[in-house]
């Protein structure tokens, strides 16, 4: 029996009924929907969510690829004593097979944990509502990987996203009804509930923590260190990395969040695409830029010197911050987020603004936590709806002023 005889069973002779929304999503997933509007429609389009959510995980796969590669050359260069790469994306030595394979081996089952258990989620809630499963959560599968540290452990990550997709989506009604980012609850679990796995020197190099463990047992081993940019920041040491290694990625962090050239280029893509909103990525940058040269120029005038704890982070130039840690990667794939973020043109440039200047502040005044993009993006969600309220009351003041002027 087909898919379409099965589908026609469901809705016409009322068989196994309770399961549709699971066998439609799978339909729909394999083949187009096949429901049509049945009046005349006013405006023609071809994209629909699926598409939608397509296109952005395509924008998305360079940044998983070359985390692949990542993984392996940061394992590589803390285990086996090799030289950093000299010809960046030209170099062999970068692009090995060796380097893929153990990203690989890796990140693949992030992957399949984070679309497995995410996915199953949205299939029990439907079935429980009754009502179709959505496609919302193909673009949040691929982010979490992303942005967790190489070594997380699979039953975090499992925990951790069972909390995003039922606290941080389902509970307020499904995908498009959600007032936080899924993808960034989840990360924000991870952090609070398990710290230690999302912070230090040895969770962003595969290997790092085992032999952090081994080493404690007793056994006689060479520490390895995978300190990000930002947590060697926050310490006041010097950073050994060029502004090259930053923008292009060869530096330790995140699996999809070091390679701000890649990110770019996925921005373009969404951009063209006309599903990421360039307004708000360039705001962002800009309340960044803003909040980096206000520091900047505190160090300058001598008001912190080199013995505070916030000097490493003040003292970095404005536009560094651009290219370290989460910031370009959350700018473009999840402050961007149409259900969460502002609906407004106008709002649009107030609320990535804030994401921006809120960003670094956070970053540089709490040491701890140096990575300030996550909380930024996370408070500016729960204010979006706010920043739209006021935008649309304020062109409502002025039509009702050219009103009266028109009537006088």
């Amino acid at each position: 029996m087909g898919l379409k005889e099965n589908l026609h069973n469901f809705k016409v002779k009322n068989k196994g009924k309770k399961w549709l929304p699971a066998f439609s999503a799978i339909h729909t997933f394999l083949f187009l929907p096949n429901e049509t509007t049945h009046n005349g429609t006013h405006i023609k389009a071809a994209d629909d969510l699926k598409r939608t959510m397509n296109t952005v995980i395509m924008a998305m796969v360079p940044c998983l690829i070359f985390g692949m590669f990542n993984a392996g050359y940061q394992h590589h260069l803390a285990f086996d004593g090799i030289q950093a790469v000299s010809g960046g994306f030209f170099s062999p030595e970068f692009w090995t097979l060796d380097n893929f394979n153990v990203g690989f081996w890796k990140i693949i089952p992030l992957v399949l944990v984070s679309y497995g258990v995410g996915l199953g989620i949205e299939f029990i809630f439907a079935i429980i509502k009754g009502h179709e499963v959505e496609e919302g959560y193909l673009v949040t599968g691929m982010l979490v990987p992303l942005i967790v540290p190489i070594d997380i452990p699979l039953w975090m990550l499992a925990v951790a996203v069972i909390f995003g997709v039922v606290i941080g989506k389902e509970v307020f009604g499904g995908t498009g009804m959600n007032i936080l980012n899924p993808a960034l609850t989840i990360r924000a679990f991870l952090f609070f509930a398990y710290p230690t796995w999302m912070s230090g020197d040895k969770v962003w190099v595969e290997g790092a923590v085992a032999r952090d463990q081994a080493i404690a047992a007793g056994e006689n081993l060479d520490a390895v260190s995978g300190e990000t940019i930002l947590g060697t920041l926050a310490q006041g040491k010097e950073v050994a990395h060029s502004a090259a290694d930053m923008f292009l990625g060869f530096i330790p962090g995140s699996i999809g969040e070091t390679s701000t050239l890649l990110i770019l280029l996925g921005g373009l893509f969404l951009i063209f695409a006309k599903i990421g909103s360039w307004r708000i990525m360039l705001s962002s940058a800009l309340g960044a830029i803003v909040m980096g040269l206000i520091f900047n120029q505190i160090v300058d005038a001598g008001v912190i010197t080199e013995t505070s704890k916030f000097y490493g982070l003040m003292s970095t130039p404005f536009w560094h911050h651009l290219l370290i840690g989460g910031f370009a990667f959350g700018t473009v794939f999840m402050a961007t987020d149409p259900v969460t973020a502002a609906q407004t043109n106008k709002g649009k440039w107030y609320y990535g603004f804030l994401v921006g200047f809120i960003s670094i502040l956070i970053r540089v005044f709490n040491p701890a936590y140096p990575e300030g993009v996550m909380l930024a993006i996370l408070l500016m969600n729960v204010f979006a709806p706010t920043i739209d309220h006021y935008v649309v009351q304020g062109n409502v003041k002025k039509r009702k002023k050219r009103l009266k002027v028109k009537t006088a």
